[in-house]
C-alpha cells in the first residue's frame, strides 16, 4: 500500500491542477489538425468568495480545567495565538498532563445578533470559551447548546450588526464540486484551503445518521468547527473531522452538510438539546451475497443487525434478521436512508414499513417515542467571579518579595478566574500596573478599575518568571459579587 513514487506524482499532478484552477491560467490542449475546438473559459477563483466571506469567519479558543481524561478523549491542539502564557514564553509541551488545557478551533456567524455555529467536540465540556471576529474584537461566549451525534453546537456572543455567512443547500452538492474552507488551522487566522468534494453521503462508523461531505479540502488542528463554502460562496458544510493515521491532514477531510447542521442548530437554539424520534434498532448494508442468503429479490434495503429492549421498533415487531425494504411505501436504496429518515421524524410520528420476513414481505406499524436521555457529561460551570468583575483575587506583595523580584509596586496572583483566566493570568503571576498606573495595595487595583467603563478594556502589566507583558482585559458591562 505504501506507493511513495504513484503518491508523489498523485499529489503534484493535483496540486497542479488545483493551482492552475484557481489561478485561472489553465493552458488548453492543442487540437487534433483538422478539428474545431471551443476554449471554455477558465473557472473564477475563490478571491472574490474569501474577500466576501471570510467576516462571517470566527476563532474560537478554549479552556479546560482539572480534567481528568486521558489523551484519547481530549484533542488538544494548540495554545491560541496571542494568548498571554505564548508572549510570557511559559512551557507547555504538547503531551503534557496539565491542569489547564487551551484548544484553538473556529466557527461561523449564522445570526447577526451573535449565534456562531461550530462543532460539538470543539465546546463540550469546557469551562470558557472566547471568540474573536475578523476585526480583531473579543468576546466571552457561553453554549447554547451541544449534539454530540451529529456534532453539532452551538455558541452566543454580545453582539449586534455581525457579517453572516450566506447558507446554501448542501444536498445539491456532488462529487467533483469545488469547495473552499475558512478557518484558523494551527491558530493562522484567516487561512483559505480549497479542493473538490470526494464523495457525499458518506458514513462514518455505520450509523449513518450523518451523511457526511468527503472532500480533499486541508483541515488541520484548529479548523474544527468551520465553514465550507461551495464555489458561489455559500456554506454547505461545517469541517467536523479528518481521516489521519498522523494526526494531521492525509487528504481526508469530512463535513457536517449544513442542512441537517441548521436543522439541529435551530433545535439547540429552541431547546438547548436536540429533541429525536426514537426506532431502536440498527441496520447494516444488503450486500448481494447478504441477499441471496436471506433470499431477497435485490441487495437494496436496510438489514436489521439489533433491536433494543422496550424500544418502538420491538413493540412495532420488527426482528433481528428481517431486511426493511421500504419506508412509507417509498422503496429505500440504501440502508443508510432508512435512519436519516427517522432522524427526520418528529417523536410521536408514525411510520409504515416494509420488511422482508422469512421469504415473504411483511407491514409493521411503528409509533416513535422520544430519544431515551443519555448519560451524558454536564457542562462544568466557570469559576464566580470576583466583584472587581475580572476574576482575579489579588495580595500584597511582601518587601523580602519585592526585592527578590525587582520590583517597587505590584499585586500577587493568588487565584485567577473568569475574564482574567481567559485570558491567560494564573495564580502566581504578579500584576504590576494597571494601565500605567503602579499598583502598591489593594485599593489602588479597586479604585483603578473602578475608573474603567463597563464594556471597555484594561490594560494589566503582567509578571511571570520575571518577564513582563500587558493583557488586555474587557471589564464586563455587569460585575457580579463573588458568591
Amino acid at each position: 500500500m505504501n506507493t511513495p513514487g504513484l503518491l508523489h506524482i498523485a499529489r503534484l499532478a493535483c496540486a497542479l491542477a488545483a493551482s492552475a484552477w484557481l489561478l485561472g491560467a489553465c493552458a488548453a490542449a492543442a487540437p487534433a489538425p483538422g478539428v474545431a475546438t471551443a476554449i471554455a473559459p477558465a473557472p473564477a477563483g475563490f478571491s472574490s468568495l474569501v474577500a466576501g466571506r471570510s467576516t462571517s469567519v470566527v476563532d474560537i479558543s478554549t479552556l479546560r480545567i482539572g480534567r481528568d481524561e486521558s489523551d484519547g478523549e481530549i484533542e488538544l491542539e494548540i495554545i491560541p495565538e496571542h494568548d498571554f502564557a505564548d508572549r510570557l514564553a511559559w512551557p507547555l509541551a504538547a503531551s503534557a498532563r496539565i491542569s489547564q488545557i487551551r484548544d484553538l478551533a473556529s466557527g461561523v456567524i449564522i445570526d447577526s445578533d451573535g449565534l456562531i455555529l461550530t462543532s460539538a467536540h470543539v465546546i463540550t465540556n469546557i469551562d470558557e470559551a472566547q471568540v474573536q471576529l475578523d476585526d480583531g474584537r473579543r468576546f466571552r461566549a457561553h453554549v447554547v447548546g451541544v449534539d454530540r451525534r451529529t456534532d453539532v453546537g452551538l455558541l452566543k456572543i454580545e453582539a449586534t450588526a455581525l457579517p453572516v455567512a450566506v447558507i446554501g443547500d448542501s444536498a445539491a452538492l456532488g462529487p467533483g464540486d469545488w469547495v473552499a474552507a475558512i478557518s484558523s488551522p494551527f491558530g493562522f487566522h484567516g487561512s483559505v484551503t480549497a479542493g473538490v468534494v470526494s464523495a457525499v453521503g458518506r458514513v462514518m462508523g455505520g450509523a449513518g445518521e450523518i451523511p457526511f461531505i468527503q472532500t480533499d479540502v486541508a483541515i488541520n488542528p484548529g479548523s474544527s468547527g468551520s465553514p465550507l463554502f461551495n464555489s458561489r460562496g455559500e456554506m454547505v458544510g461545517i469541517n467536523s473531522m479528518i481521516y489521519s493515521g498522523s494526526g494531521g491532514y492525509m487528504g481526508l477531510s469530512f463535513a457536517v452538510p449544513i442542512n441537517l447542521a441548521m436543522r439541529i442548530a435551530g433545535q439547540l437554539r429552541e431547546h438547548g438539546a436536540v429533541r429525536r424520534a426514537w426506532l431502536g434498532a440498527q441496520f447494516q448494508e444488503v450486500t448481494p451475497a447478504l441477499a441471496q442468503s436471506f433470499g431477497l429479490p435485490s441487495s437494496a434495503g436496510a438489514l436489521v443487525v439489533r433491536v433494543e429492549a422496550g424500544s418502538p421498533a420491538l413493540a412495532a415487531g420488527l426482528a433481528q434478521g428481517d431486511a426493511v425494504l421500504a419506508l412509507d411505501g417509498k422503496p429505500l436504496a440504501h440502508f443508510t436512508d432508512l435512519p436519516q429518515e427517522v432522524a427526520q421524524r418528529e417523536p410521536g410520528s408514525r411510520m409504515q414499513l416494509e420488511v422482508w420476513r422469512s421469504g415473504a414481505h411483511r407491514l409493521l406499524q411503528v409509533s416513535l417515542r422520544a430519544q431515551p436521555a443519555s448519560p451524558e457529561s454536564s457542562f462544568a460551570a466557570a469559576a464566580p467571579e470576583w466583584s472587581d468583575g475580572l476574576g482575579l483575587s489579588l495580595g500584597d506583595l511582601s518587601p523580602a518579595q519585592r526585592l527578590q523580584l525587582g520590583l517597587d509596586s505590584g499585586l500577587i496572583v493568588r487565584e485567577a478566574a473568569g475574564l482574567a483566566r481567559s485570558e491567560g493570568i494564573r495564580a502566581g503571576d504578579v500584576v504590576v500596573a494597571l494601565n500605567t498606573s503602579k499598583l502598591y495595595r489593594l485599593d489602588d487595583f479597586s479604585q483603578g478599575l473602578a475608573e474603567v467603563p463597563p464594556g471597555k478594556t484594561v490594560a494589566l502589566l503582567v509578571m511571570r518568571d520575571r518577564r513582563l507583558a500587558y493583557v488586555a482585559v474587557r471589564v464586563p458591562v455587569t460585575r457580579r459579587s463573588r458568591s
